[in-house]
């Protein structure tokens, strides 16, 4: 968990160099030394309370998703292939998929695909090897 806890907050190359916070759950993995390292790196570890699952299931919700819709699904030869697939799923995720719990509404639309378009062909756009798909209206 040290490397981890160097990795992440690695300036340039870490996911949490410029974040503020690490929440984190009360799993021993966190140790003390952990959250030194963190803090070292410019990042405050905060630890949820204790029996508070919902805090938390919003995360576990999003990993679990990513594992079952993109993660599980491919094959990965190295980090760049990884990030190269988590980059462009997170990009669906919120610029492409509609929401059910919002309506079928697409939570972030990219600028291009929120002009009202009532004519035109409509387009599947795949990426991912056709594993993510989309459809969209192409104007007129």
């Amino acid at each position: 968990m040290a490397k981890i806890a160097r990795n992440v907050t690695m300036e340039g190359v870490g996911f949490l160099a410029g974040m503020k916070y690490l929440l984190h759950d009360r799993d021993t993995k966190f140790s003390e030394h952990f959250r030194r390292l963190i803090r070292d790196g410019g990042v405050r570890p905060v630890a949820l309370p204790a029996r508070s699952p919902n805090l938390n299931a919003f995360v576990e919700r999003w990993i679990r998703t990513v594992k079952d819709e993109c993660l599980g699904k491919l094959i990965f030869f190295g980090r760049a292939s990884v990030e190269r697939a988590l980059n462009a799923y997170v990009e669906h995720y919120h610029a492409e998929r509609n929401h059910q719990g919002i309506g079928n509404v697409i939570p972030m639309p990219r600028v291009e695909d929120r002009v009202g378009r009532e004519e035109g062909r409509i387009v599947r756009r795949r990426s991912l090897g056709g594993l993510l798909s989309f459809c969209v209206r192409r104007a007129g």
